[in-house]
């Protein structure tokens, strides 16, 4: 069958490209191996978000004495909260069926293999089935690493090794969980655990937690985490995974840690082998599918969104991404910019930043002026947060004077960071920012305190 457009994958990306063309009027076929919605709704994004929530209430319930809040008998169910998630995952994923046919998209389930070209049309099969197109948006995500190390491919198999996918529907609490990296869902996974009553050791290779995320702010985020009972092992490699433990080395000493289950969180890979790219030539670098700025790949009509591009893992890069490939598509010139991509922790507290940190300033050679300063600044802060020891960190460039970064640990994170995200990509002047409103009492008037320390 012919089509406008094919979209090979249906996670964020990949939908709403092909929600986007067929409100555009496009022939388009979305085509999708497992679940409408790929990882982030179905296995990572939205059921680790309402499991987080879950175990924020009960964490509010526990402390609310606090605030003036008596609770007597409160009580985690587990598997009250899987089911929770299960029911949001399938709203949201009827949700997109129903976008997919208000926009007369087909979908087609079932693993799509690019099969070269038939003059100017490119083929997809799946199955025995074929179907061609003139255009081709590749959508087909990422995996979790799994990496060589002894024990991981045994234990994997045997239940006990554990990826994004199977921990959110693990139905039984492990009395000892082990966590292999301390990024963003191995952190993520580490709050909700600690928090339903797991004993949560973290082993991390780095000097430090959260990644690519500001050190000051990894700092405190970590003592925030170790105060709630959660154990770190920083600067440790791990050697080896057994049954029920693992084996890492620190400081040229070998020593283990008892594990009922244990996460991998190491990092994800594009998913572009066995998907047919060799049929026509596209070009990868590093496992990733190599796109310029407006998403176009080495091959005429053939576009790359979200994670298979290795750009920025991160869903609402891949809805940016799939703006702009359709609206190539569509004659409309349109330039993915990265410069101002939010990233958040979804832990208690948040953890919010967009733009440069003051290492990444450093090693680009900018010449930049920074504002730390205490969310205590915000009335509505110190309010609902007893003892809280949030911060907030903006960074300007010297000489244009503008905001190049922003970084906040404190609730509501996930919600502010976007504004600061907006003073960058529009190359905001910190006198300009100063002229603006912020409502009072407010988390968000942090930002504004910030500027004014500059």
């Amino acid at each position: 069958m012919a089509y406008d457009l094919i979209v090979l994958g249906g996670g964020p990306g990949g939908y709403l490209a092909a929600e986007r063309a067929g409100h555009a009027g496009l022939n388009t076929l979305l085509i999708e191996k497992r679940f409408l919605g790929g990882v982030c709704l179905n296995e990572g994004c939205v059921p680790s978000k309402a499991l987080l929530y879950s175990a924020k209430i009960y964490d509010y319930a526990r402390f609310s004495d606090h605030y003036g809040v008596t609770c007597d008998g409160v009580k985690f169910d587990h598997k009250a909260v899987l089911a929770r998630k299960n029911k949001v995952v399938n709203t949201l994923v009827s949700g997109i069926r129903a976008q997919m046919k208000a926009n007369k998209v087909t979908v087609v389930e079932g693993e799509g293999i690019i099969d070269g070209k038939e003059g100017n049309e490119i083929v997809v099969k799946v199955g025995k089935e074929r179907y061609t197109a003139s255009r081709l948006i590749i959508a087909t995500g990422s995996m979790p690493v799994m990496p060589p190390i002894p024990g991981v491919k045994e234990n994997f198999e045997g239940g006990t090794v554990l990826t994004n996918r199977e921990i959110l529907d693990l139905e039984e609490l492990p009395k000892e969980l082990v966590i292999v990296g301390g990024g963003v869902i191995g952190l993520e996974m580490a709050s909700y655990f600690n928090s339903a009553g797991s004993k949560v050791t973290v082993v991390e290779m780095m000097d430090k937690i959260a990644g690519p995320t500001d050190a000051d702010i990894s700092k405190i985020l970590m003592k925030n985490y170790e105060k709630k009972g959660i154990i770190f092992k920083l600067g440790a490699k791990v050697t080896e995974v057994k049954k029920d433990a693992v084996v890492y080395e620190k400081d040229g000493k070998i020593e283990e840690v008892h594990a009922d289950k244990v996460l991998l969180s190491i990092g994800r890979r594009a998913v572009t082998q066995s998907v047919g790219l060799e049929s026509l030539g596209v070009l990868t670098e590093r496992g990733a599918i190599v796109t310029d700025r407006f998403m176009k790949t080495n091959i005429p009509n053939v576009y790359a969104v979200g994670d298979v591009n290795g750009r920025s893992m991160l869903a609402h890069t891949a809805y940016r991404e799939a703006e702009v490939a359709v609206n190539n598509i569509l004659g409309k010139k349109d330039i993915m910019r990265y410069d101002a991509i939010p990233a958040v922790i979804y832990t208690n507290p948040e953890v919010g930043s967009v733009g440069e940190t003051e290492e990444t300033a450093k090693k680009k050679g900018m010449d930049v002026e920074v504002a730390n300063i205490t969310m205590n600044y915000s009335g509505r802060y110190v309010a609902e947060n007893e003892g809280g020891n949030g911060i907030c960190k903006v960074i300007v460039d010297k000489k244009t004077r503008r905001m190049v970064g922003c970084h906040m640990l404190a609730n509501y994170a996930s919600e502010i960071i976007v504004s600061a995200g907006i003073m960058i990509e529009t190359e905001m002047r910190i006198d300009d920012i100063k002229e603006l409103v912020f409502p009072h009492p407010t988390v968000c008037e942090i930002v504004r305190e910030g500027i004014f320390q500059l």
